[in-house]
């Protein structure tokens, strides 16, 4: 087991884990760590608790301290200074007549430098609109392009589940995701139905299809011939999740045929099947807090 905190940096943001080392520290406490874009002052979200050794990224980076009032008020004061530059950045890109959406604006704990994000269909030479921004603030500016995925993970918001998006809540990496999930998955080939709100396929149809896969290998496919308790028929439908299979068997007049059990069936020959496999690989662990 290893102590840590959870710390948030934005209010809807993710949980990173720290190591308090000494200090200990409640919920809603602010405290100074180090992260991989530099000094960062977060909030905490989970106090002192201990973790499993499997569920941290190392090496685990320690709590530099506890934030004072001083602290916590240039972090206000920086989460306003975003606010104003977005605003002016928007007046700017219009000004410059560019295609291109800002997304968000991050100012460091430091305020060292300003980062923009933006999402655009394509290239965009913004040289003037740096300059610009750079005689308006006197600072450092980067200009980030980003995709839609990455645009949905900063803003947020709620998916057609209910649920807050999973990119903004916990997926630490966006994983590879193919239409024939959705096709091994039964699910409607509908895009308005398979994508999520930032117009690509939904990062959940990954979750379920280790055992979509598994389960393809151990049931007789679509066309099979299988001994049923009846006698011999062929599958007619498969349901992969009740383990059901719809068999028309042979001396018996149901047109439809009936449903068996997976397990009250013995494939004989043909269809799909695949040889028995091995128990699934589990699924990709997705933390919901890990280190930064």
């Amino acid at each position: 087991m290893k102590q840590v905190i959870g710390v948030r940096f934005k209010p809807t943001g993710k949980i990173y884990y720290f190591d308090p080392g000494e200090l200990r520290v409640e919920k809603g406490d602010y405290v100074i760590v180090e992260t991989s874009r530099g000094v960062e002052c977060g909030e905490v979200a989970q106090p002192n608790h201990g973790v499993a050794d499997s569920s941290v990224v190392k090496p685990l980076k320690q709590v530099v301290r506890a934030a004072d009032s001083v602290d916590i008020r240039k972090a206000k004061q920086n989460r306003e200074n975003e606010a104003k530059a977005f605003r002016i950045c928007e007046e700017r890109i219009a000004k410059h007549k560019l295609d291109m959406k800002l997304v968000e604006v991050e100012y460091p704990f430091d305020s060292s430098k300003i980062l923009f994000y933006f999402t655009a269909d394509g290239r965009v030479d913004f040289r003037e609109l740096v300059k610009d921004l750079a005689g308006t603030f006197h600072t450092r500016i980067e200009l980030r392009q980003i995709g839609v995925r990455d645009e949905s993970k900063m803003l947020g918001g709620l998916g057609i589940c209910g649920q807050p998006f999973c990119c903004s809540r916990f997926l630490r990496d966006f994983q590879p995701v193919s239409i024939k999930m959705a096709k091994e998955q039964g699910l409607s080939l509908n895009p308005a139905k398979i994508s999520g709100t930032c117009g690509r396929l939904m990062c959940c149809l990954a979750y379920e299809q280790p055992a979509y896969e598994y389960l393809g290998k151990i049931t007789p496919g679509v066309g099979s011939i299988v001994r049923t308790p009846d006698g011999e028929g062929t599958v007619a439908e498969v349901n992969l999740v009740s383990g059901k299979l719809r068999v028309r068997v042979e001396n018996i007049p149901e047109v439809m045929g009936r449903w068996y059990l997976r397990d009250e069936c013995t494939y004989l020959r043909g269809g799909k099947r695949a040889p028995m496999a091995p128990d699934p690989e589990p699924e990709s662990d997705f933390a919901a807090e890990t280190d930064i």
